[in-house]
Parts: structure tokens; sequence; C-alpha cells
């Protein structure tokens, strides 16, 4: 063989250890890439269920599924007559819907009428005197335009008192076009210490609105409510919508104050739509975190199997 056929040969030869070695290098790395996403995922599922403290997904009854406090639902006439309350749901308006939910069944509520449903916040909300921090998930279904009444509507409403005493919710506003709210409200005596009727110079800068949210018929909407700081100096909450961060109140320094065992989630305040998947956390969550429960593809449930 000539010397230059020998050369040529050797040549052939490195080259093909080379190709093959930079192709096991890439096979190698994206085992690697595969292996870190998993990693990744199970690590972030793991780490919202450390933090549930309630989770309502409605497929087998109205109770939650998992609660750290009382995992009961219950119906009262009045807010002011607790003591009044009965087990269960007791709403002719609001009813479970077989596969109606964005994972199995779902609640369903067909007309703004009197009275209201609740699970106790002792235990399901990690409240605290001070730095107090959570997170609040659920989704939503309905056209606002076309199926909500006339008046404000609240999805959920958390409180001992009212909406503008030491509360956390999100509302529709009165009228069409509605925008889409989240109010995290301390104690009213702080903020309005006059006792003013005629608030709302005090009251609405404190809110966090959407205009023309991307709610829609037939279409699921994830909403999720983030707080952290409160009961502090630096307290602040903020709105997600489908994963997506809508708006932030910083420097909340007004005080929640709670008598614990009054205060109550409240769901479906004059609402009318479709609710499911609620879930409370006792920490506020992490934009990845946020995006995981955003693509879930059998909801909450998943992170608990």
């Amino acid at each position: 063989m000539a010397k230059t056929d020998i050369v040529k040969y050797v040549a052939m030869i490195l080259l093909s250890c080379i190709v093959g070695l930079t192709s096991c290098k890439e096979k190698n790395s994206k085992k690697e890439e595969t292996k870190n996403e998993e990693i990744t995922e199970a690590t972030t599922a793991d780490r919202l269920k450390e933090a549930l403290t309630f989770y309502a997904s409605f497929d087998t009854g109205v109770n939650a599924d998992f609660s750290v406090g009382d995992s009961l639902m219950y119906t009262v006439t009045n807010r002011n007559a607790l003591d009044s309350s009965k087990v269960g749901l007791h709403k002719p308006d609001v009813s479970r819907q077989e596969e109606k939910g964005k994972y199995g069944d779902g609640l369903q509520f067909t007309e703004r009428s009197k009275g209201y449903i609740y699970y106790p916040s002792a235990g399901n909300i990690a409240y605290s005197k001070g730095n107090w921090n959570g997170a609040i998930s659920f989704w939503l279904s309905l056209d606002p335009a076309t199926d909500l009444e006339p008046g404000f509507c609240d999805p959920i409403q958390i409180t001992d008192v009212s909406y503008n005493d030491a509360a956390i919710w999100v509302d529709f506003t009165e009228n069409n076009p509605r925008d889409f709210r989240l109010g995290v409200i301390g104690d009213r005596n702080i903020w309005n210490p006059d006792g003013l009727e005629d608030e709302d110079a005090l009251f609405l800068p404190q809110l966090v609105p959407v205009s023309t949210p991307p709610f829609a018929k037939g279409e699921w909407t994830h909403i999720l409510i983030n707080f952290s700081g409160l009961n502090t100096e630096k307290g602040e909450a903020s709105l997600y919508i489908n994963g997506e961060l809508k708006g932030t109140r910083r420097d909340i320094t007004d005080s929640f104050s709670w008598e614990l065992d009054r205060s109550n989630i409240y769901i479906g305040l004059s609402y009318i739509g479709f609710m499911d998947d609620l879930s409370i956390y006792n920490r506020a969550l992490l934009q990845n975190e946020i995006e995981a429960l955003h693509s879930l593809e059998n909801g909450v449930q998943t992170i608990l199997e």
C-alpha cells in the first residue's frame, strides 16, 4: 500500500471515530436533558404537594379531597349567622355536573341567589399574624358578558367579615364590559379610619384590575392569586391568568386581623358559570410552579398520586 493510501486510510479511521464519539455525546446529552426535565417536573410536583393545604376536585363530591383543616362544605343563608350553617351543598342553583369540569366533574352555578357555600379557613389557609404567605388556584368557565346577571360577582372571597375588611378575592365588575379584579384588602379601620361610606377613592387604588380578561363560553381559564409578606411592611399580591402575570400590588402595609374561626373560603358569590379544581397553598408559588399548575394534564390530583 502506498504511503499516501496509508495516510488516507488512517484519516478515515480517525474521522469515523470522531463522528462516533460526537454521536455518542449527542445521545448522552439528549438523555441527560430528558432526565433533568423529568427530575425538574418531579421536583416541582413535590414542592407543590408539600405546600398544599386544601384541594377540592369536585369529582367525587363537594367536600375537599385533601385538607389540613375541615374538609367539609357548608351552606348558610346569612354570613352573620354561621351557627346555623348546614353541612353539605344546599343551594338549588349550585350542582356538581358529571364530566363538565376542567378535569372530570365540576361545579355549576346557574343563577344569582341568596345564601352562601364555603369551606372553613382554619388550617386550610395558612393564616399568620406576621408574614402571611399563600396562593389560591382554580379554574373558571363562563362568558361574563352573557352569563352573569347585573351586579358584582365574586367567584371566590376569603374573609372573616366582608369583602372590604381583611379579605382576599377576585371579582367581575357590575356592568359590561366587565373587568376582572384582584382584591387583597386589609383591615377597613386602617385604610378607611374615618368610616367613610363613599370610600371608592380609598378602595379602588388597592385593586389589581384586568380589562378584557380572556374568559369565553365553553373555554376554561386558570386563575392564580399569589401573596406574600402580608401583616408586614412589605406585603404584595399578584394575579395570574393562564399562567401569565397580569398585575401586582406592592407595599401592602395594612394589617389583616382575623377571627380565624369566623373566616371562611366562600365560593360562587353571585357567580354564574362553572368552577373546578380549587387548591390552596401555604406560600407564594414560583413562576415555574404556577405554569405547572396551569399545564397539569389531570389537575392537582396529579401531584397527589
